[in-house]
């Protein structure tokens, strides 16, 4: 008796469960516009996992406000990274070599500069990419904390939250995140994904 009594009320709460599940969708579906992508000329097939790649707005180390949007049109390869990351440290030659070879393709490379303390200050940051002759873009917070957001974003994105560093994206030139890395890699490991977008 008591059994069949847990398997009604059970039943009883799977079927008005499923009930709300399918009205959500409903109410998804009816609230969600999809439109197309838009494949530009002699890039190559976007991969079925592609998404779009979150708009934000970051300060530059030379005080210019930088936004992804704005980019458009080019590919773009966007890095995770902290002066205090070992890993990081090692990508940067890299990215320099990439960036003198290939920025007249339309490459641009954007770091994320994540903040291991509040002693870490712009100033700080600043001589650390002078130091390191670091030739691309270096974001940082414009007031407190949004390097962090972002980071955050750009986890929910990709299904997965960025915890470890240095972790880079390829984002196309129409702004969809096409692969990704955790952990440091090379030029030519960059440069063998990067080619098929640069080449157009």
């Amino acid at each position: 008796m008591k059994k069949m009594k847990i398997l009604l009320i059970m039943s009883f709460f799977l079927a008005i469960g499923c009930g709300q599940k399918e009205k959500i969708k409903l109410a998804e579906q009816k609230s969600v516009s999809v439109q197309k992508p838009v494949q530009l000329k002699n890039q190559p097939k976007r991969p079925d996992y592609a998404i779009k790649a979150p708009d934000f707005t970051l300060k530059t180390i030379q005080g210019d406000l930088f936004k992804l949007s704005e980019n458009k049109g080019k590919v773009i390869l966007l890095n995770f990274w902290g002066t205090w990351c070992g890993p990081c440290r090692r990508e940067i030659p890299d990215f320099n070599k990439l960036i003198n070879k290939y920025q007249k393709d339309g490459l641009e490379i954007v770091a994320i500069t994540l903040k291991r303390s509040s002693y870490e200050t712009e100033r700080s940051i600043a001589d650390f990419v002078n130091d390191w002759d670091m030739n691309y873009t270096i974001l940082t917070d414009i007031e407190n904390y949004e390097t962090q957001i972002v980071t955050a974003y750009f986890g929910q994105a990709i299904g997965q939250p960025i915890t470890g560093i240095p972790t880079t994206l390829i984002i196309d030139r129409e702004g969809y995140i096409v692969k990704g890395y955790i952990g440091p890699r090379s030029e030519e490991v960059f440069y063998k994904d990067l080619k098929p977008y640069l080449s157009s």
